[in-house]
C-alpha cells in the first residue's frame, strides 16, 4: 500500500485490524521509524545530521531552521509535519497515527508525549487502533 493511501486511510481514523493491509503496511513503516529513531538517538549527529534523518523518518521535507534535540521516539513517523523555526527539546515522544502538525514557531520543552491514537473500550476491538 502507498504511502499517501496509508496517511489518508489513517488520518480518515480507518480502524487498523489484525490481518489487514493497511496494518501490515504500517507495520512495515513501523519498522522503519524503528531504525531511523535508533540511528538518530544512539550516536553523534550534527543538527543537519539529524534533520536529514527527521526528513526520512517522515517522509517530508524538513525546514532548515527547525531543530530537534535526540534522543526523539515516533512508532510512525510518516504522520508528522513540522512548520518553520520549530524546536524540539530532547526526550519527546510522538504518537502520530492521527496526524501531529506543529505549526511556525513552536517550541516543545523535553519529554513531551503528543498522542494522536485511539483505542476502542470495549474489549473485544481493543487490539484495533484509530
Amino acid at each position: 500500500m502507498e504511502l499517501e493511501k496509508i496517511r489518508e486511510l489513517m488520518q480518515k481514523g480507518t480502524r487498523m485490524e489484525m490481518g489487514t493491509e493497511l496494518l501490515q503496511a504500517f507495520a512495515e513503516y513501523a519498522e522503519e521509524a524503528r531504525k531511523i529513531t535508533m540511528e538518530m538517538n544512539n550516536q553523534y549527529h550534527t543538527f543537519d545530521e539529524v534533520r536529514e534523518l527527521f526528513c526520512k523518518l517522515t517522509a517530508s521535507k524538513i525546514d532548515e531552521s527547525c531543530i530537534l534535540f535526540p534522543p526523539f521516539y515516533t512508532e510512525f513517523g510518516k504522520n508528522i509535519k513540522l512548520g518553520k523555526n520549530v524546536f524540539i527539546n530532547a526526550g519527546c515522544h510522538f504518537q502520530d497515527n492521527g496526524g501531529i502538525e506543529i505549526g511556525d514557531g513552536t517550541m516543545i520543552g523535553p519529554r513531551t508525549i503528543i498522542v494522536t491514537l485511539n483505542h476502542d473500550l470495549d474489549p473485544k476491538t481493543r487490539l484495533t487502533a484509530t
